[in-house]
């Protein structure tokens, strides 16, 4: 058998410090690619962060939305003229035009809750809200709200959408489309347990927005938020080659499509939602899983509590989302249309809500997240100061009460008036298409330039109204 014998060329013996050196501009041109790599994942991601209109106050909303009317009356705008009055009819001068159950309008009732001024602004917070009062100082009360519609569809809408009328984006959709996401493993816009009776999927659609930046839902109405999961994510038993292996599938045929008949903007949307899926199979579980958070955070947001855990689950999910980049948070609570039983309803909801408010409030500055977060609290309308029933209130859409906290607004701020009875708005009115401009405003985004154009016009969330409220700002 004969052997060969190979002989190595001459290679030049470089020390480590030589190869590094001289490789330099290789490890340059590496990172290069990574780098423009990443950025045209970015173009083709919708949900990619985005550059604001100018410097942003905020960088993420906590929207807490009480569906069906709280009454603000027994909230945060005492009317003692309402007390002194009560059992008498409401004037003739103070009758609105347009009633939403003129035959069940009865006499002026006072608020069966005692106020009291809280904290060194001295706001007016009823007994309905222990907790809560002790962060007064924190809040900053619109008690000058108004909206165009009496009917609780309608107003719902509105409030989400900026319309009663049509199918438009909703808010969060419109603040992910203009600012994206801060982690691209998770959604730009989280709903949890959210109503479906009143506006449906519209309430946190995307409408002709791409699908990207529609609400992910996390439950609704009537399941326990503590059973609730982000929807078609699987259970985790899937092998995690396979589905990357569908995926890359589904991204190839896509492309294939694309090359022959065009792009496909509502194609494009799903694949990224599957791609989205895939990485959220991950994340989504461990985001979820409150057994990580301390005892003394379980306390904070009432956890141990049965009257208060549901709404604490949703406002600490709220948090853990938040703190992890998603842009947009809404948590849910309905059954405050007080038609009847308002004293007895009222107080059950309250209690359901006060003490995990005041734990998110105060967890967020805890965790240094209450510059860049905005917290807002309301629901369609408020309630009117005539009684329907023996203990009831109807819908009132003149005149009620939100309210603000962190970043960007003035703290222990109580702005706006109602009429002596509370029901109109007559100082510094807000419009909900003012209180939209001004929620843009302080992402960094100017409601007039946030725009999509669709069947050949430019729509915005504030249509064609809206004023920033600028003495709210900070």
């Amino acid at each position: 058998m004969t052997h060969h014998r190979f002989s190595l060329p001459n290679i030049p013996q470089f020390s480590r410090r030589q190869m590094l050196s001289q490789m330099g501009a290789g490890f340059g041109g590496l990172a290069l690619s990574a780098l423009l790599a990443d950025q045209a994942v970015a173009a083709t991601n919708p949900l990619s962060p985005k550059q604001s209109h100018f410097p942003a106050r905020l960088k993420r909303v906590i929207m807490l939305f009480m569906f069906g009317g709280p009454s603000h009356l027994d909230m945060f705008d005492p009317k003692p003229l309402l007390t002194r009055d009560s059992g008498k009819p409401l004037p003739a001068e103070s009758r609105p035009r347009v009633v939403s159950f003129p035959n069940r309008m009865g006499n002026l009732v006072g608020s069966p809750f005692e106020f009291q001024q809280h904290g060194d602004s001295g706001l007016w917070i009823s007994s309905l809200f222990p907790h809560l009062a002790r962060r007064a100082d924190d809040l900053c009360l619109i008690n000058s709200m108004f909206c165009s519609n009496s009917r609780h569809g309608g107003a719902v809408l509105e409030w989400h959408t900026g319309t009663d009328t049509f199918v438009r984006p909703s808010m969060g959709a419109w603040v992910t489309y203009g600012l994206g996401t801060e982690n691209q493993n998770f959604p730009g816009y989280v709903t949890i347990c959210q109503d479906l009776a009143q506006g449906g999927a519209n309430n946190f659609g995307s409408a002709f927005l791409p699908a990207a930046y529609q609400g992910t839902p996390l439950g609704y109405a009537g399941l326990k938020p503590q059973e609730a999961r982000i929807p078609f994510i699987g259970d985790g038993s899937a092998r995690r080659d396979l589905q990357r292996l569908e995926a890359d599938l589904v991204a190839r045929m896509d492309r294939r499509q694309a090359e022959t008949r065009g792009p496909d903007s509502e194609l494009d949307a799903r694949i990224a939602s599957f791609e989205l899926a895939f990485r959220l199979q991950t994340e989504a579980p461990e985001m979820q899983d409150l057994t990580h958070e301390s005892k003394a955070t379980h306390e904070l947001y009432g956890l141990d509590n049965p009257a208060t855990a549901d709404f604490g689950t949703q406002c600490l999910l709220a948090r853990r989302f938040s703190e992890r980049g998603v842009r947009f948070v809404q948590c849910n609570l309905s059954g405050w249309d007080a038609h009847n039983k308002l004293k007895e309803d009222h107080s059950r909801l309250a209690q359901a809500i006060d003490k995990p408010i005041a734990g998110l409030l105060t967890d967020l500055k805890q965790r240094g997240l209450w510059d860049d977060t905005l917290v807002i609290w309301g629901g369609e309308f408020g309630r009117t100061p005539t009684c329907e029933g023996t203990d009831g209130r109807d819908h009132n859409p003149h005149g009620y009460t939100m309210w603000l906290a962190g970043g960007g607004v003035k703290a222990g701020l109580t702005w706006g008036k109602t009429d002596d009875y509370g029901y109109f708005a007559v100082e510094d009115k807000v419009h909900v298409h003012d209180l939209h401009a001004t929620v843009l405003h302080l992402l960094g985004l100017d409601h007039k330039r946030l725009t999509y154009r669709y069947a050949g016009r430019d729509f915005r969330l504030t249509d064609v109204h809206g004023e920033v409220v600028e003495g709210i700002l900070s």
